[in-house]
């Protein structure tokens, strides 16, 4: 077998493929340019040839090509598909073995063609790239909806002041002029994205850098790249890829630039489609963990309408029925008026149309022909791709409000039902203004997946808000009112529930009076929440009021509530009883498994004291002990549930020495103690209740 025949085997006929117009896909990205001048010689090394052959430009240029890239068996063949491109000026297109610079052979996919400069002399471009690489990349492209499998792509040469000296026939091309009229200045035949002051800044940073800009993406039609934006909407939209690169000689200098072109409409099309499914989906997902991290009904909603802008619409707004606030169900399918609370209005930028909706909290009722009240009445979506002047009154709340909207762009609306657990709750309202598509089908089905899952959310938080609200006030009835003033003892208190998102607990304070002047104070927090914590909490206070009454040790009383406790549902209770005696200034106290009181004496600092915690009401079996301490004129007792000093990101021994220095310089009014002391122990949003009872003695 001869060396040609040898190479043609190797390649798989390639070498045969003669003559050819540029066939095959080449990755933009990838493309390695190699000039050579008529005696073969390498004159123009691109950075991307030294990537792919190993050869830097100092190494290659100069070289003869064969000698330099190719093996020594196959040189003949080389030499004669060289002149054969030099002589007919036609391409040569195919793949061949190239020798890298660090020995291994390498399969290169090839496009030659001769390049004419204005002085006449002659030169061959080589424009390469990875086979395999190539291969993966039509591979891609091919399973791609209405991807292109091959580009034309277009080549030129310019020097360091920016003109054409060297273009091939599809550079030419883009613009309807033939490859000899391409030269001179980058204007006039020049192709319009390289007339713009941005591109030539870009260009003339490439030259001096030699840091290439690949893969810079311009829209238009065939006659102006730049010219995108300007395009009327019946006008096809092209897409281009255009690259630049520095080109140098062996000395090292700078010789100009090299540009390519590529049409990657259709590569556009599908990206910019695909990239629009993915942002939908990512938004489904998104919406799942942005939507209901909390039970607070208004926060929910904001988290839906934050969820909508941009992407699906400009201004969104969440509306729930009073009737579902109200607990009512309407029988039947509803035809009339609506009464609807407005829970969010949220826009994806400052504009004027935020104002229009119904402010956030408000109460308003809309007839049965406005769209959001028809929505909820249906359980459908209500959809106006393009809002007229009869739509606009029939969505905004008063003329002035539809003046508001119209002034601000609004063009577009849907209004969808939020349906949780088969009932309509409410409706999620969009519209778009700054966004000139009108909403279609998919914009409706994606933003009824983000209400269907915003409308459990939202039911969610309406019934915590209920039983919470339930809850509390149950927890507040069966707290004392402001307590009768008692002899020898000064008593302010107060009761702070959880926030707005957490459940009710069954913390609680009693003042009891008793025979011979003598008062009961009792102090405690049934573990758990909720409506269930507040009737547990009101059977302990009843019972604790009726122990209270036949004087019993305090140690004693609490061992009867312990056992009492063994019915209930929430057996697990922490609380201080204690008994004050106005007349011997005397005070016994017993704990169970609560935290320590506060005893604060004039002249003194204040401490926490040591008593026996003895165990929660409800464990069983553990003894509990009372303690004596003298209760004179001006000292105080301070009784307290764990939410005031207990946080999670706070030792607890922090907290009691902050409780304590706030103690120490707190004023004389009790009244104005315990505002203190919740001002500056608790915060927003806390998890747990408080009640805080404080005592001070007097004289009698």
């Amino acid at each position: 077998m001869s060396t040609s025949d040898a190479f043609r085997a190797e390649v798989g006929g390639a070498a045969d493929a003669g003559p050819a117009v540029s066939g095959g896909l080449l990755d933009v990205l990838s493309l390695a340019a190699v000039v050579l001048d008529d005696r073969g010689q390498i004159v123009l090394w691109s950075p991307q040839a030294e990537e792919l052959f190993g050869y830097s430009a100092e190494e290659a240029l100069g070289h003869f090509a064969g000698r330099l890239l190719v093996d020594e068996r196959h040189l003949d063949l080389v030499i004669d598909l060289f002149t054969r491109v030099m002589e007919s000026g036609q391409g040569w297109a195919g793949g061949f073995p190239v020798r890298h610079k660090d020995g291994s052979t390498r399969l290169v996919e090839f496009r030659n063609m001769r390049l004419q400069a204005d002085t006449g002399s002659r030169y061959a471009l080589g424009i390469a790239t990875d086979q395999a690489t190539l291969r993966r990349v039509e591979r891609d492209l091919a399973l791609s909806l209405r991807l292109i499998s091959q580009s034309p792509i277009g080549l030129g040469v310019m020097d360091t002041e920016l003109r054409f000296v060297l273009v091939n026939p599809a550079l030419a091309g883009m613009t309807g002029s033939p490859a000899q009229d391409r030269t001179g200045p980058a204007g006039g035949q020049t192709p319009p994205f390289l007339r713009g002051e941005a591109v030539q800044a870009l260009m003339r940073e490439v030259l001096a850098t030699g840091v290439p800009v690949l893969d810079r993406f311009m829209t238009g039609d065939t006659l102006d790249f730049m010219a995108g934006d300007a395009l009327d909407a019946s006008e096809r939209e092209h897409a281009w890829s255009v690259s630049f690169y520095r080109l140098g000689d062996p000395a090292g200098r700078v010789l100009g630039l090299a540009v390519s072109v590529v049409d990657v409409t259709e590569q556009h099309r599908a990206a910019a489609d695909a990239a629009r499914a993915r942002r939908r989906l990512a938004l489904v997902a998104d919406a799942s963990v942005r939507i209901g991290t909390t039970l607070d009904l208004g926060q929910t909603a904001r988290e839906l309408a934050g969820v909508c802008v941009p992407e699906v619409a400009d201004l969104v707004t969440v509306d729930i029925l009073d009737s579902v606030l109200q607990g009512l169900r309407t029988p039947g399918v509803p035809t009339g008026s609506a009464r609807f609370r407005a829970l969010a209005v949220v826009s994806a930028y400052p504009t004027e149309a935020a104002r229009a909706p119904d402010p956030v909290g408000e109460f308003v009722e809309y007839a049965a022909d406005r769209l959001v009240t028809r929505c909820v009445n249906t359980g459908r979506p209500v959809v106006r791709a393009k809002v007229t002047g009869q739509d606009m009154r029939r969505i905004a709340r008063n003329d002035e409000s539809a003046a508001v909207l119209a002034e601000a762009g609004v063009h577009s609306y849907v209004v969808l039902p939020l349906v949780a657990r088969g009932e309509v709750i409410g409706a999620l309202g969009l519209m778009r203004a700054r966004n000139p598509a009108p909403f279609d089908e998919d914009d409706v089905t994606l933003a009824g997946e983000l209400a269907a899952r915003a409308a459990v959310c939202i039911d969610n938080a309406r019934w915590f808000q209920s039983q919470r609200h339930a809850a509390l006030a149950l927890q507040r009835n069966l707290l004392p009112d402001r307590p009768a003033h008692r002899p020898g003892l000064g008593i302010a208190h107060r009761y702070e529930p959880a926030g707005a998102t957490s459940e009710v607990g069954g913390d609680w304070f009693d003042v009891i009076p008793l025979p011979a002047d003598k008062t009961a104070l009792i102090i405690g927090d049934v573990m758990g929440s909720g409506i269930d914590a507040a009737a547990t909490m009101g059977q302990l206070r009843t019972a604790t009021r009726t122990l209270a009454q036949l004087d019993l040790d305090p140690a004693q009383v609490l061992g009867h509530l312990d056992q009492g406790t063994a019915g209930m549902d929430h057996t697990f209770t922490t609380c201080v009883y204690a008994v004050y005696d106005p007349h011997g200034q005397r005070c016994r106290i017993s704990v169970a498994g609560h935290l320590p009181p506060v005893l604060m004496r004039p002249g003194r600092p204040p401490e926490l004291l040591d008593l026996p915690t003895g165990a929660p009401l409800g464990v069983g079996g553990v003894p509990f002990h009372t303690t004596v301490l003298d209760l004179g004129p001006d000292d105080q007792l301070v009784l307290y549930t764990d939410g005031l000093v207990e946080t999670r990101d706070q030792p607890l021994d922090e907290r009691f020495r902050y409780l304590l220095s706030l103690l120490a310089d707190a004023p004389h009014d009790l009244e104005e103690t315990c505002d203190l002391l919740l001002r500056e122990l608790r915060h927003p949003g806390d998890h747990d209740d408080v009640a805080l009872l404080i005592a001070r003695g007097t004289a009698c």
